[in-house]
């Protein structure tokens, strides 16, 4: 009897590899470095909030990654100085970004094993937002590169990038299935486009990819950690 799926298709920043708890501490960063240079009525919280709209704003033109949170931060600290703020700063927040770009990599539990446990019997994409080259740099380091059949690097994740990869890809995207951490991004469109969608929680999740969970849908799934992806394979077939 023919598998239900065919194909499996992994989300990469925070479902394969850690990656949000990098930008929480250049976030740290950035508010130690302006904390001179602001309105003393404007706190912490005000100026996580300024970051965030700014980042949400530059989607659009930069995209996700590291390149445009850090225009992003440049951004806000020339804003909310009223463009005082010193060259020195801007410079440290350049370095800042810099430095993020050279974190090393560090796997998440059970993500070489569930990804290599689906290997011989699916084809298998890595499917991420993100800057190209950084992107390029994570995968290499992670040393799960040869296990992917394929890998997308796309600038948004819809229902209509989900039917074209798995087109490519796969059988459709009936018969497969996309596992990580962001509801919105990684679960959501892939089963409104038709497929399965696999939630898989990780403690930081950017305010961004927040979302309902398409709990109506037989479609959804939810799992603690990825040491339960195979067993959820299997028995979906």
């Amino acid at each position: 009897m023919p598998r239900t799926l065919t194909t499996i298709g992994f989300d990469a920043d925070d479902t394969l590899w850690h990656n949000e708890r990098f930008f929480r501490v250049t976030q740290d960063r950035f508010a130690e470095l302006l904390m001179d240079h602001t309105p003393e009525d404007m706190g912490p919280e005000a100026l996580e909030r300024k970051l965030l709209d700014a980042e949400k704003r530059n989607l659009g033109a930069y995209g996700y990654g590291v390149k445009g949170f850090t225009l992003s931060m440049i951004e806000t600290a020339i804003d909310v100085t009223e463009g005082r703020v010193p060259s020195s700063v801007i410079k440290e927040l350049l370095e800042a970004g810099q430095m993020m770009l050279s974190f090393p990599i560090e796997l998440l539990p059970h993500a070489k094993t569930a990804v290599e446990a689906v290997t011989d019997d699916y084809r298998v994409v890595l499917i991420t937002k993100g800057d190209l080259l950084d992107q390029e740099r994570k995968l290499a380091q992670s040393g799960l590169g040869e296990l992917f059949d394929a890998v997308e690097v796309v600038s948004e994740k819809t229902p209509q990038v989900y039917i074209d990869i798995f087109n490519r890809h796969g059988d459709g995207v009936a018969r497969a299935l996309m596992a990580g951490n962001s509801m919105r991004s990684d679960v959501v469109p892939v089963v409104e486009a038709g497929g399965h969608g696999v939630y898989v929680p990780h403690g930081l999740v950017w305010e961004v990819e927040h979302a309902d969970a398409p709990e109506h849908s037989p479609r959804y799934h939810e799992i603690s950690d990825l040491s339960a992806l195979p067993a959820l394979i299997e028995r979906l077939g």
